[in-house]
């Protein structure tokens, strides 16, 4: 089909939820509170690590990061909905659609990136505990994180080149509240059979990969506990990594179930919603409430702060 000028999409119209009607400031509010409480209690996360020597480990250092992609994350995404929700839908120039969709998917790859390499930092502190040290030293930690870092923009890099090479000759409205993957893909008029593949290929090492590194980790890391004699010991030792399965499972278990309802787009919705939203929110909740650690340095960070005040 060849290219005219006069028929490409410039502007791609967001419908977001055309059916709260008399919730819709309901929900905005919600949004707003989660929105709020997202930034903040990630913010205290990476001022409470930053602040307590104690938490000067690779698995808390690991958490900051975690932290900032949720920052991002939330950033990208919410203040758009906001929009949507208050006016009934939204448009968005199509460079900021493609803009949205590129760190959208950068922070998304890279959260996949960063929990395989704190499931990793977590084999080694309890299956290699007296090699833990010379293993993931602060060089190591600051190399991994920063590779991660370069890797996860490159390659998003690349797939959303591809995707502003298609064609976009209209309609331009996407019945969704931010600009995925395939809801792009659906307004294309060239053929989109080969980023599609290159789609499933980074899919691979960048999605697929850090899943079996975590697994196998964890299957290394129940194997070790099981052996220890006392039940005292073992659940001490489980604490230690509980806090990052459940994150795993957050974020591994919302994701999946997307492609469990692949043609029900208002189920979609709701579970976009989940790995967007709510899992940002209950990321620094989850490491909070069951790390004695950040509790006992955050009570010290607060005593300080009265004394100051």
């Amino acid at each position: 089909m060849p290219y005219n000028n006069s028929n490409t999409v410039t502007e791609i119209v967001l419908l977001g939820f055309p059916n709260l009607q008399i919730y819709k400031i309901c929900f905005f509010l919600l949004l707003l509170l989660i929105y709020c409480v997202t930034i903040c209690g990630n913010l205290l996360i990476i001022l409470v690590v930053s602040y307590s020597r104690s938490l000067h480990s690779p698995m808390y250092f690991f958490l900051t990061q975690l932290s900032a992609l949720d920052i991002l994350l939330s950033t990208i995404i919410i203040p758009l909905i906001l929009h949507v929700v208050l006016y009934d839908g939204s448009s968005v120039s199509f460079i900021g659609c493609l803009i949205q969709f590129y760190f959208f998917s950068a922070s998304e790859t890279m959260e996949s990136l960063l929990l395989s390499v704190m499931s990793y930092d977590r084999y080694q502190a309890i299956c290699h505990p007296l090699h833990y040290t010379l293993v993931m030293d602060l060089t190591f930690c600051i190399k991994s994180v920063l590779l991660c870092w370069v890797v996860t923009f490159a390659i998003v890099l690349t797939l959303s080149v591809s995707m502003s090479q298609l064609w976009f000759c209209g309609p331009n409205t996407i019945d969704h509240f931010f600009c995925d993957f395939d809801p792009l893909l659906e307004l294309s008029c060239s053929d989109t059979f080969f980023i599609k593949l290159e789609d499933i290929i980074l899919i691979i090492p960048f999605a697929i990969s850090p899943f079996i590194i975590i697994v196998v980790s964890y299957v290394y890391i129940i194997l070790t506990i099981l052996k220890i004699p006392s039940v005292t010991g073992r659940q001490k030792t489980f604490s230690t990594c509980s806090s990052h399965l459940a994150v795993v499972s957050l974020f591994y278990g919302s994701l999946l179930s997307i492609y469990l309802f692949p043609n029900k787009q208002n189920v979609k919705k709701i579970l976009s919603l989940l790995y967007t939203v709510v899992t940002p929110l209950l990321n620094p909740i989850i490491y909070s409430l069951s790390n004695r650690d950040i509790r006992k340095a955050f009570i010290k960070l607060k005593r300080k702060v009265s004394l100051f005040y």
